[in-house]
């Protein structure tokens, strides 16, 4: 939680190199630092789905991995932990040597660290999600940052935001941020930070009604 070019898509693996983690961006001068917003946990209201693969390792709990996964054999990835998560009620499981993995849709309650299963996961090959219209991918509302300061930004993010970015692309004139689970804050953050319509953030854990 692939190609490693700013200009598209970083994965958590390429992230892993230079760091996701601590840190945050400077206020503007004379302003108040905005808190950041992952300063606590951040818990959903209701259940929440997301897509990724699930590895455990050994006796250890379960992750779901919602970034990237590296690519051996067995897969390398790290996410939040899954509790209630059972390897005989789901099909299209791997096992090499002490790793168990697949990959899923999976249903639950978030409570700002650990995902709670609440219904029978579902195999993502045979995962027909929703789809949802982006409005900031429109060709009709192009963003008015230039390509050279959003990956700027890109690589400020994954070196020092004070949050986990599992992913980010550069796209119709946006910046793209996959975070775990935002409930508006994070969201409020970057429009501080970078202002208005310049950084998009997006949540792999998504509400059922969204």
């Amino acid at each position: 939680m692939t190609t490693a070019h700013l200009s598209r898509f970083v994965t958590t693996a390429a992230v892993l190199s230079v760091g996701l983690l601590l840190g945050g961006c400077a206020a503007s001068p004379g302003s108040s630092p905005m808190p950041a917003p992952a300063d606590e946990p951040i818990p959903a209201s209701g259940e929440v789905v997301g897509q990724g693969t699930v590895l455990q390792v050994g006796d250890a709990a379960p992750q779901f991995c919602l970034g990237g996964v590296m690519e051996s054999y067995p897969p390398q990835c790290s996410g939040p932990e899954l509790i209630g998560w059972d390897w005989e009620a789901v099909d299209g499981a791997e096992t090499s040597g002490d790793v168990t993995w697949g990959s899923y849709a999976v249903q639950g309650t978030w409570d700002g660290t650990s995902l709670t299963v609440t219904a029978p996961p579902i195999m993502l090959a045979l995962y027909d999600p929703i789809r949802v219209d982006n409005p900031y991918q429109d060709p009709a509302n192009k963003g008015a940052t230039s390509e050279d300061e959003l990956l700027r930004i890109q690589t400020e993010l994954h070196e020092s935001a004070p949050f986990d970015v599992l992913t980010s692309w550069t796209e119709n004139g946006y910046l793209f941020a996959t975070v775990t689970y935002d409930d508006g804050d994070i969201q409020a953050y970057l429009d501080e930070e970078y202002g208005k319509d310049v950084v998009i953030a997006q949540s792999a854990l998504r509400g059922l009604a969204d």
